[in-house]
């Protein structure tokens, strides 16, 4: 088994107010580029790598392979693995206020380490795929965050969707 191949429940990253900012970070990337050529000014360098940066880490915002989901083995996260259901403790929706706006973050509470949990394990990527916005990171040492925002779904309905199946299965 592999990312590609999960099965199951499955999101994606959202859409077209996603992919924008991509898109235009592309576009500044490749003016900036041009300008650089055409004048020759060291300048117009080093803006037009920390545009290519933004949009070579943002590129997974545009894929459409699932990111995340579920299945009966236990739920999935790209770039990360499956974790199996029994290893699951709790798996909560918490809210972040940051500044203006409201975060909100899928946490999974592991009964054991993450190695222990994982049936799939797919945190060794390629160099290339490593430097790629991922859409998990370890809150602490048994708690999996994965921010919500970016999907294709309400945070609610994922949170509902993936208590349901962690409920149904680890019985």
């Amino acid at each position: 088994m592999d990312e590609r191949n999960a099965g199951g429940y499955s999101i994606t990253y959202g859409g077209e107010e996603i992919e924008t900012p991509v898109y235009v970070a592309a576009g500044l990337a490749a003016v900036l580029f041009a300008a650089w050529i055409a004048t020759g000014a060291t300048l117009w360098l080093v803006p037009a790598v920390a545009a290519a940066g933004v949009t070579y880490y943002n590129v997974p915002l545009l894929e459409r392979r699932p990111a995340m989901g579920a299945n009966q083995y236990g739920i999935f996260i790209q770039g990360l693995g499956l974790i199996r259901w029994r290893a699951i403790d709790r798996i909560e929706l918490v809210e972040i206020a940051v500044r203006a706006s409201t975060i909100h973050e899928l946490q999974l509470s592991l009964k054991e380490r993450l190695s222990s949990a994982l049936v799939a394990d797919w945190r060794k990527q390629p160099f290339y795929r490593s430097l790629m916005r991922l859409p998990w990171k370890m809150a602490s040492t048994n708690v999996v965050s994965i921010n919500l925002e970016p999907f294709n779904r309400e945070p609610e309905e994922v949170h509902r969707t993936v208590l349901r199946l962690w409920r149904h299965y680890r019985s």
